[in-house]
């Protein structure tokens, strides 16, 4: 018997969605890994041919979103580019524009908005690299890119790049420690 494409893309859901439960402390009532898991499942849904098929999918799908949102206060589009292993670590007020990147291992703290500054780009969104530690509170805006390993500060607002290894506190966001341009 051999595997279709829509198989293996079920196969690569159920995956994901262990991984992340194990991320989140193997507890399924968290917030957290409600939203990545319905987050998963819209980036999933999308695959579903013909379009008809869809449609059910969609249905739940909107459904969990907006639970997510309204109970949880966790806005997480399955348009978002989202790495494995990625941590909410509380709920409330967190809200994540819908073309942003977020790499492996990354956590999200409450209060955190990733999103972009300007009406006239509205497309311009933070990309995250692998293992981003996002503090309470902070604010990352703009087509800004934050490296792999670093760590931004509680309420910190974030405008410009970040370098890889560095921590970035305060309003405007400025490199305290570490950082290797390069």
């Amino acid at each position: 018997m051999t595997d279709t494409a829509d198989d293996k893309a079920s196969l690569g859901l159920l995956r994901q969605i262990r991984e992340d439960y194990v991320a989140h402390g193997r507890d399924w009532t968290r917030p957290g890994f409600r939203a990545v898991a319905a987050h998963r499942f819209g980036v999933w849904r999308m695959n579903v041919r013909p379009k008809f098929l869809r449609a059910p999918f969609s249905m739940v799908y909107r459904w969990m979103f907006r639970r997510c949102r309204n109970r949880y206060g966790i806005e997480l589009p399955y348009t978002v580019k989202l790495g494995r292993r990625v941590i909410i670590e509380h709920q409330s007020g967190i809200v994540i524009h819908g073309h942003c990147e977020i790499g492996d291992d990354s956590i999200i703290r409450q209060g955190v908005t990733l999103g972009n500054r300007s009406l006239d780009k509205p497309f311009d969104a933070p990309r995250l690299g692998r293992r981003v530690n996002v503090g309470a509170g902070a604010k990352v805006l703009g087509a800004v890119n934050i490296g792999d390993d670093a760590a931004i500060g509680a309420n910190a607002v974030v405008l410009v790049d970040v370098p890889a290894n560095a921590v970035a506190v305060g309003i405007p966001a400025r490199i305290v420690s570490g950082g290797s341009k390069g």
